[in-house]
């Protein structure tokens, strides 16, 4: 028989036992194999921890645990974490009774529960969803288990009054657009977010010295914190006011930039050296400039000094500039949670956003829907984020867009994904609806009508496929098929319209260079006739 508790002082060498059965010799976090420290989450009052007893035995075999206070998230949110059951007792519903457990001990201390769900299995990402946690967003390659990266799945559940407390109507970018809309409907909310086109990213600053926050720096750039009145926009599992020496105990670091001598901004990050991964939880400036230096800045040490493999930051999801900034640096949506954070007397949905600085290799997953459906569009948009340079060069080049802004060309390349085809591919058929169009990155395109022996034409490397139709509407007139391996950016109708519907300055410049382009096209397929009609 199996008997869900709260763990007791003698059931530390049996949580050990199942940590060690369940993560692996080589755990990114060796304190959870340590029995001292296992005693202090046992005896704390900010960690619930319970344990399944075979009461036959007397064996410990299962555990779960619950943060209660993650850090300047602050107010009534918990981490539901650490679910694990020996591998000799599982596929017997033990999971399912300890989760559940769990909420019964904890549902009336909180308004959000979190869980990050591991992938390479389906068994937390089942037993979560089955107790009312829904998939909002997907982290990939975040931890070190063993000796490989591993992703995960976050899930949220709301609890008591944090709907009555959430602010409403939050202010995103349009490349949140998609992912907030599907978190949201997973929670069963209604997607009441607004779309910002207009927002301009914090400015670059120049001139400032950055050095780490040391003691003597330390009550200065409080003064700065208590005294600010603008709205916080990054939110984080601590806070300057925690105090310098409990800020140094939870890895914790700030970088400060001055100038001559005066602080003017600093941004804090926690540092994991053994899973290579360091979140921001604050940011801090008297000054728009500072901002994004500060964050450049970071990039550059995790990269250069420390080889850090992820970042994460959490961005209020009422805070535009921001989330254009943070995306304009080259970080990707991957999260989007309803009311996590609390702030003044509201709970802020928040956008996590996360860098890679290894290669996006998720290795072999057990997803289910719809956590799948979340992995599948974070992975898009950082494959789009892999090739954003390549598009962004060719989108400034391609004649169809020829007269368009810098920043219109940025919101144009961001809006198109990366797609392949092999050599001998029909791309589209003649007589298809057309849906999309095509700007190509490498390879050539024959393009054909019924009827005919000889292509038409041929579409190069740096110019576009289907965009008549898909401007103008109808079907195809013609069939393309890939010369060769082809890549390509691909630009849907729906998100074309969408993107000229909130900016209709870039659709006047697309059908203007329209004809331009399609004359050119026309040209030289009569050219290519002529010629060979002249030598045969």
């Amino acid at each position: 028989m199996i008997a869900i508790r709260e763990a007791k002082d003698a059931d530390t060498p049996g949580l050990v036992e199942i940590y060690r059965a369940t993560y692996g010799e080589e755990y990114a976090y060796p304190q959870y194999y340590d029995e001292y420290e296992i005693k202090k989450l046992v005896y704390s009052d900010e960690t619930l921890m319970l344990v399944a007893e075979d009461t036959d035995t007397g064996r410990v075999v299962g555990t779960a645990s619950v943060i209660l206070e993650v850090g300047a998230y602050t107010d009534l949110v918990g981490e539901f974490g650490r679910l694990a059951v020996h591998p000799d007792y599982r596929r017997r519903g033990i999971g399912t009774r300890l989760l559940s457990r769990r909420l019964e001990s904890v549902s009336d201390r909180l308004h959000v529960g979190v869980i990050e769900a591991r992938v390479t299995h389906p068994f937390t990402q089942a037993i979560a969803q089955k107790q009312g946690f829904a998939p909002v967003g997907f982290l990939p390659q975040k931890f070190v288990f063993g000796t490989t990266r591993e992703s995960m799945g976050f899930l949220v559940r709301l609890f008591g009054r944090a709907l009555e407390l959430r602010r409403n109507n939050p202010r995103i970018v349009p490349e949140v657009y998609q992912l907030a809309c599907t978190a949201l409907e997973n929670c069963g909310l209604d997607p009441d977010v607004i779309v910002d086109d207009e927002s301009s990213a914090y400015p670059h600053g120049h001139g400032f010295s950055v050095s780490e926050l040391t003691t003597e720096g330390y009550s200065r750039l409080m003064r700065i914190e208590r005294g600010r009145v603008r709205n916080r926009e990054v939110f984080g599992p601590m806070r300057l006011q925690y105090g310098y020496f409990k800020l140094i105990t939870h890895h914790s670091k700030y970088l400060v930039a001055r100038e001559e001598g005066h602080i003017v901004g600093a941004i804090g990050f926690t540092l994991e050296r053994i899973d290579r991964v360091v979140r921001i939880f604050e940011l801090i400036s008297l000054r728009d400039d500072v901002i994004r230096l500060l964050l450049t800045e970071l990039e550059r040490r995790c990269r250069d000094e420390w080889e850090i493999a992820y970042m994460e930051i959490d961005v209020s999801a009422h805070a535009p500039r921001m989330q254009r900034t943070v995306l304009q640096q080259g970080w990707v949506p991957v999260a989007y949670a309803p009311a996590l954070a609390f702030h003044d007397v509201e709970r802020h949905d928040l956008v996590k956003f996360a860098r890679l600085f290894v290669p996006v290799d998720v290795g072999p997953v057990m997803l289910i829907p719809p956590t799948s459906d979340m992995a599948s569009m974070v992975l898009a948009a950082f494959k789009r984020r892999e090739v954003m340079p390549r598009l962004g060069e060719l989108v400034d080049r391609a004649g169809l867009f020829q007269g368009l802004e810098e920043e219109q060309l940025e919101r144009l390349a961001a809006a198109f994904r990366y797609v392949t085809f092999a050599e001998g591919t029909e791309i589209f058929a003649q007589g298809d609806r057309c849906e999309e169009m095509y700007l190509l990155l490498t390879g050539e395109v024959e393009v054909r009508i019924a009827g005919r022996d000889m292509p038409i034409g041929m579409v190069e490397a740096g110019e576009c496929l289907g965009e008549v139709a898909v401007l103008m509407g109808g079907d195809h007139s013609a069939s393309a098929i890939a010369v060769g391996d082809v890549e390509a950016g691909v630009l849907t109708r729906q998100d074309l319209e969408s993107l000229v519907r909130l900016r209709p300055g870039i659709g006047v410049v697309l059908y203007r260079n329209l004809a331009r382009g399609l004359g050119g096209k026309l040209r030289r397929a009569d050219l290519k006739n002529f010629e060979k009609t002249d030598l045969a």
